[in-house]
């Protein structure tokens, strides 16, 4: 089979709150949509991701996404069902899973189950029993109502192309809220495969925050260090944490000689496994020449959290017996969390002297040390 996952992300979620649709809003280190889409982009068995989004969602959508590939973007329509045959009209292949974005975490073994059901038949949808006392209510709490054979249906939701176009074409009720409604209606034989409590579908403020707890327990602490130094040279002012402080000697180096960026960077990529600063900007590429060293920290920040991670702390180290760090230790911390996203409060600056032995006690030069802990994910 050729199997294409068609994403649907052209909801508003209103009952999430909030100006963003809840499938463009950060979850961990990354957007929901970004978690649907990597989740089904890593199986074997599926041979491309599509992503239908709203009218007017685009930016968002290219943003959420970044360069993950998933072809040119689908748009909706008013309803899910016409979301969803907008995009069956855009596909190829001979089997589709419609999976809902806001449904971040798909188990690879639901995915299994599915596929494989389409051998023996037109659908497969992923399924729970319904665990829970089910009853009638309005204001008040009414009648129960016999559990016995009732599930809950969750996406994604599979089908061969061919039947679901046909089932689509031949639908004339209200808009379906499933694409398994369709088939049924159409009389074609939907299987019921074992379904997953990660499946369950984000709609309000508690279940971000059950997925938040969720993706906490999956993520891994790790710890990065980072170290630079570098020799008086020249004329002040010298960079230090991002802001020039006045001084009558300079730093040398092939940027801005900023030995706490410097270190802080070493340390991201570090955490990550990501290199070192070396690495990623050369001292022997003369782009980086004079170039301010907070591009190297953001930059670090990004490819980190591109990662999938969340960056916890930053805590740098000065080693110096002049400029004194204390008058300038707010704006650094200040300036640091603005280059690499980060609350204020995450973000450590401190200093020490050598007691006069070492090239920093004869004010030769001056050293870092930097330490950040991060929380890894599942890479994309």
């Amino acid at each position: 089979m050729t199997v294409t996952a068609l994403i649907v992300a052209a909801g508003t979620g209103e009952r999430v709150g909030g100006v963003v649709p809840k499938q463009y809003r950060m979850l961990g280190a990354k957007p929901v949509l970004a978690h649907a889409v990597d989740a089904l982009a890593a199986h074997p068995a599926i041979n491309s991701v599509r992503v239908v989004i709203g009218t007017g969602q685009e930016q968002l959508a290219r943003a959420a996404l970044g360069d993950r590939a998933v072809g040119d973007l689908l748009f909706g329509g008013a309803t899910r069902a016409q979301s969803v045959e907008n995009g069956l009209a855009a596909i190829a292949g001979n089997a589709v899973l419609v999976h809902d974005a806001a449904r971040p975490f798909c188990p690879p073994a639901v995915v299994d189950r599915l596929l494989s059901a389409l051998e023996f038949h037109d659908g497969a949808a992923p399924v729970l029993a319904a665990g829970d006392t089910l009853a009638r209510a309005g204001a008040t709490l009414g009648e129960a109502v016999d559990r016995h054979g009732l599930v809950r249906v969750q996406t994604p939701q599979a089908a061969r192309l061919a039947a679901l176009r046909q089932a689509f074409a031949a639908w004339s009720g209200p808009a379906p809220t499933d694409e398994t409604s369709v088939l049924r209606a159409a009389g074609m034989t939907v299987a019921a495969v074992a379904g997953s409590t990660m499946l369950d579908k984000i709609t309000t403020r508690d279940d971000f925050d059950r997925a938040e707890m969720w993706l906490a327990g999956q993520m891994v602490p790790r710890t990065g260090s980072g170290f630079d130094v570098h020799a008086f040279a020249g004329d002040g002012p010298l960079m230090l944490g991002g802001i020039a402080i006045p001084h009558d000697r300079g730093l040398a180096g092939h940027s801005d000689a900023d030995v706490v960026l410097h270190a802080l960077t070493d340390a991201l990529l570090g955490a990550a496994g990501l290199g070192d600063i070396g690495t990623h900007f050369p001292p022997s590429d003369r782009q980086w020449k004079g170039v301010a060293s907070a591009l190297f920290l953001a930059h670090a920040a990004a490819l980190v959290r591109a990662e999938g991670a969340i960056i916890d702390a930053v805590d740098c180290t000065i080693i110096a017996e002049e400029p004194k760090i204390g008058p300038h230790r707010a704006a650094m911390r200040e300036k640091i969390a603005a280059i690499a996203g980060l609350d204020i409060a995450q973000v450590s600056v401190k200093a020490t002297t050598t007691e006069g032995l070492g090239f920093t006690g004869r004010r030769e030069g001056i050293a870092a040390q930097a330490i950040v802990n991060v929380r890894m994910g599942p890479a994309r």
